[in-house]
This record gives structure tokens, C-alpha cells and sequence, in this order.
């Protein structure tokens, strides 16, 4: 009897462990949407890899993941194949906010939610600084920016949000700095996109500016086209490499527009769609009524090729293909042009 007792109680024992352990790796997801929205489909997909972690159908508007998650992970949550949202998943229940879109109710999240909105309020205080603004004023919330990414770093070094911040203060490093960082951090060297940036310093710097263009080709909907189509024929020729969801690359379709209805007649103007999916491109070409001719559904083929980390990326081609201005956006983008077209 002793024996049965004791074989029992180790047998709940067991069980109860188990569930505990099953219940801790739980997760809920809830993003607010709209009742428009639903019959969608919503997608976690993981940051690093872009491999699909969960899904959800909107339904009452919004949408709730329900899960188990062994490894909290860096993730995205992609609605009809547009960006809604960034999250640490992590066990516990995560909401996100309906406008900001900022997720909370775990502590990874907590944490990242609260350094950006940290961010944003310094990045509100230099927009309000105006004109009349000294340089030190300027210097000190650029300082106090800059301090707030290294604290969070530090604070976040060994979980998924310190992967993504180590990743967004190595995109402006030159390959000899970054070697650095990644040597000072070597944790980080198994993701993908720390490879791949790694990857793209090394293709930057081999289409950096004075170097030959590099061809890819891509093919949507029955249609081939490549860079060399465009590139090399003898005109100087502005490619602009972005996106219908870049905020960024919209605004500066205005500089481009600029010097489109000057130089059109001198010189060619391309768009590279990346990053993007090939109805939102045509809806924004549409809606911006850019003239300007597009490659379509590049995806990351010719961000690699470039080694492109930020869009927009601007580049300028002479009529040998031969690269003359790179990452110059407003007023240094168009002394750029004015520049090659007085030649």
C-alpha cells in the first residue's frame, strides 16, 4: 500500500509539474483592429528568420493569437501583407495598441514599450526645438537619445530585445566597426540578420560611390527586367530604392519629383520596389503619381546586392554605370544632381 501511495502521489507529483511547465510557456496576443478587417488573415512571423510563427483570422475586430512559445523571439505581426505591429513573444499575455501599435503586458515588452515611447518624446523635443535652436541645444538631446539605446542595450543583453537594438546601432557602422561590436557581443552572431548585415557592409562597400553598378535580375508577372536595362546606357540615370509602407521613402518622392520635372529630359529616373508587395507598390505609384518607370517585387534581392539596410536609398548612376552619390537624401541629393547635370 506504502508503495502505491508513494508511486501515486510521485505520478501527480509529475503531472502537475508538466501542466505547470505547459502553462508557463503560454501566450496571448491581442491586436485591436477594425471590423473591416475582419475575415483577414494575421500572421507572427519571427523578426530574425521572416519564418511564420502563428496565425489568426480577425474576427470581432481584432485579432488573438493563442500559443506555447519554448524561446521568446523578436516578431512581427503582418496583416494582409502589410506591417501591423513589432513584439517580443514571450509567455504571458501581450496587448498591443490599437493607434501605436506598441505591445505591453510582459516585461520584454513592457521594457522595449517604454524605451520608445522615451524616444519618441526626445525625437518631439528636437522637432519643437525650431530654427532658432543653438547646436548644443541639439547635441543634448541627440546625447540623451543615444544614451537611452546603449542603457536599454545593456539592460537588455541577453533577451530578444537587446538583439534588436544591437542590430539597429550596427546599421550606420562601417564593416570595421561592426566586426568590433560583433566581437564585443559575440551572442548575436548566430542570427540571420546580424549575418546578413554583415554581408551587406562588405556589399556596400563594393558599391560604394566611384564603383560599377551591379546588374540582378527579377521577374513579376511574366515580365523580366534588370538594373542594366536602365543603368550604363549612357545617361545619368537616379535610382530610388523603396517602399509603399516607408514613411521616409514618400516624403522624399517630393525632392525626386523635383528633379524629375527638371532633368527628365537629360537624364532617367528608376524606382526599385523592396520589401514590398507588388499591389501595394502600383496602389502607392498611383496614389503619388510617380512618373517615374518601376521594378516591381525585388523583395531583398537588390538590398542585398547593394547592401542596403534603410530605405529610401538613393543612388546615382553616371552614363558608364558608374556609381557618383549614394544615401544623399533633400537639399545634399539634389547639389548632388544639380552637380552632375551642370557637367
Amino acid at each position: 500500500m506504502k508503495r502505491s501511495l508513494l508511486t501515486f502521489f510521485c505520478a501527480g507529483a509529475l503531472a502537475i509539474s508538466c501542466a505547470t511547465a505547459s502553462t508557463a510557456d503560454k501566450y496571448t496576443v491581442t491586436l485591436p483592429l477594425t471590423e473591416d478587417e475582419d475575415g483577414l488573415t494575421a500572421y507572427i512571423i519571427s523578426f530574425d528568420t521572416g519564418e511564420k510563427i502563428d496565425s489568426t483570422v480577425v474576427a470581432d475586430g481584432k485579432a488573438v493569437f493563442a500559443g506555447e512559445v519554448a524561446t521568446p523571439t523578436f516578431a512581427r505581426i503582418i496583416l494582409d501583407g502589410n506591417r501591423a505591429g513589432m513584439l517580443v513573444l514571450e509567455p504571458g499575455t501581450i496587448s498591443a495598441n490599437a493607434t501605436s501599435r506598441l505591445a505591453s503586458g510582459t516585461p520584454t515588452n513592457d521594457a522595449m514599450t517604454q524605451l520608445f515611447e522615451k524616444q519618441s518624446a526626445l525625437e518631439e523635443q528636437f522637432r519643437a526645438l525650431g530654427d532658432s535652436a543653438t547646436q548644443q541645444q541639439k547635441e543634448e538631446i541627440v546625447a540623451q537619445y543615444k544614451q537611452l539605446g546603449a542603457d536599454a542595450l545593456a539592460q537588455n543583453i541577453n533577451n530578444p530585445l537587446g538583439y534588436y537594438l544591437f542590430l539597429q546601432e550596427c546599421y550606420n557602422l562601417d564593416l570595421d566597426t561592426f566586426n568590433a561590436q560583433l566581437a564585443a557581443h559575440p551572442q548575436f552572431a548566430d542570427y540571420k540578420r546580424v549575418q546578413t548585415l554583415r554581408q551587406g557592409l562588405i556589399n556596400k562597400s563594393e558599391t560604394s560611390v566611384g564603383k560599377k553598378f551591379k546588374d540582378f535580375e527579377i521577374t513579376y508577372n511574366g515580365e523580366t527586367k534588370r538594373l542594366s536595362d536602365y543603368v550604363g546606357k549612357g545617361k545619368y540615370t537616379l535610382v530610388d530604392f523603396w517602399a509603399s509602407w516607408c514613411g521616409p521613402c514618400i516624403r522624399e518622392t517630393a525632392v525626386i519629383k523635383d528633379l524629375y520635372n527638371k532633368y527628365s529630359d537629360k537624364m532617367d529616373f528608376l524606382g526599385v520596389a523592396v520589401w514590398d508587395e507588388p499591389e501595394n507598390t502600383l496602389k502607392a505609384v498611383e496614389k503619388h503619381a510617380l512618373p517615374w518607370e518601376q521594378i516591381l517585387n525585388t523583395r531583398n534581392i537588390a538590398t542585398d546586392i547593394y547592401g542596403i539596410p534603410a530605405i529610401p536609398c538613393i543612388i546615382l548612376f553616371d552614363p558608364e554605370g558608374n556609381i557618383v552619390s549614394r544615401d544623399k537624401q533633400d537639399a545634399e541629393l539634389v547639389a548632388d544632381v544639380d552637380a552632375a547635370m551642370a557637367k
